[in-house]
């Protein structure tokens, strides 16, 4: 049995949710996967019912789980509470809870939907990008504080930090092109200067194969424009990594799209598309569930050791938009024969099954 949490959160997080349960279900019925799924609250919706982003009874479920399935948090709801107790602090909260350092985001463009990106199609022709984020150090992380007047935010990173997450990129480019960028502020910043000096030793002693590039982010936001199609695989700290994966899918067309993985050493991973919660279009029916759907497939390949059902939901998914599906969101302005949330995963669904 594999056990799935499944943490809707708030804003459109529950209907892509739904979507992407649909869609495990019919893959663990297909493929003899045995999974499960229980429901627990997490961000505003958490605090709403509980007084806490974060309740325990989260935390407890999500440590006996396989694997976890996250949707989104946050929304102008909660602006006005205090920092402690906001949505944001359950995402944080959770993935410090389960040790989760390694925040996997994939980026490939599909040609079909060149004309969803701004940038030329040219330019997209070959992008396929997987960015490895450091997730529980850094700036979010540090000490703060705020007065009337000043605030301040504290970045900190250890050697240990860096190293393992590191030979996670490391590990995953050996797999792919065995290409790494590593990505860094390091002619400013004494922790991005620690950040090149461990990330080179490890690279130079572990994984000599490897072809190592370190950019400044500065750079390295540049050139995922100029040359986004050379990129193989990134790392780099938390909120560059933030920062970074946001602009990268517009090279995909939506953020909609993109999905992410966030492990640790062993217990559970948590995955979700890398989206925000969308307040403005939440209970209409017409968010994209690719992203969450495309996570729920890494949830597969990570977490429950099943990467064949991993790789028919992925190409279901990519039928899907190259038969022609759409959602909203890439649709196209004008466009009228889009799909809602609901109908495009019908759609996801009808390619599965004929897998």
């Amino acid at each position: 049995m594999n056990k799935i949490v499944v943490l809707g959160g708030d804003g459109v997080g529950p209907e892509v949710t739904a979507a992407a349960v649909r869609v495990l279900e019919a893959a663990s019925s297909q493929f003899k996967l045995g999974l499960e799924f229980e429901n627990a609250l997490i961000g505003g919706a958490a605090y709403d019912a509980a007084g806490s982003p974060l309740p325990p009874a989260t935390v407890a479920a999500c440590k006996a789980s396989t694997a976890i399935l996250l949707g989104a948090v946050g929304g102008p709801k909660w602006d006005t509470i205090e920092v402690s107790k906001r949505p944001e602090q359950g995402l944080l909260g959770i993935r410090k809870a389960l040790g989760l350092f390694a925040n996997l985001r994939p980026v490939t463009a599909v040609p079909e939907l060149a004309a969803a990106s701004p940038l030329k199609p040219e330019k997209l022709r070959g992008v396929d990008i997987l960015v490895i984020r450091e997730l529980t150090g850094g700036i979010y992380f540090g000490k703060r504080n705020r007065t009337a007047t000043a605030a301040f935010d504290t970045c900190e990173y250890t050697a240990g930090e860096i190293e393992r997450v590191c030979r996670v990129a490391a590990k995953l480019a050996m797999g792919r092109r065995k290409k790494i960028t590593s990505v860094d502020k390091a002619n400013v910043l004494d922790t991005s200067r620690l950040w090149r000096d461990v990330a080179t030793r490890v690279f130079r002693d572990e994984f000599p194969e490897l072809e190592v590039e370190h950019l400044l982010v500065d750079a390295a936001a540049m050139h995922l424009l100029s040359r986004p199609a050379d990129f193989d695989v990134m790392v780099t700290e938390n909120m560059f990594g933030d920062i970074l994966t946001d602009e990268a899918s517009m090279l995909a067309g939506s953020m909609g799209l993109l999905p992410s993985a966030s492990l640790g050493d062993g217990g559970p991973g948590l995955y979700e598309p890398i989206h925000g919660s969308a307040p403005d279009i939440a209970g209409q029916g017409v968010a994209n569930p690719c992203g969450t759907i495309m996570s729920a497939a890494m949830l597969l390949r990570h977490s429950c050791g099943a990467p064949d059902a991993a790789a028919a939901i992925e190409a279901a998914v990519t039928g899907a938009i190259r038969s022609g599906a759409r959602t909203r969101d890439i649709a196209g302005s004008g466009a009228r024969d889009w799909l809602g949330t609901t109908a495009f995963t019908d759609v996801v669904l009808k390619n599965l099954r004929a897998a």
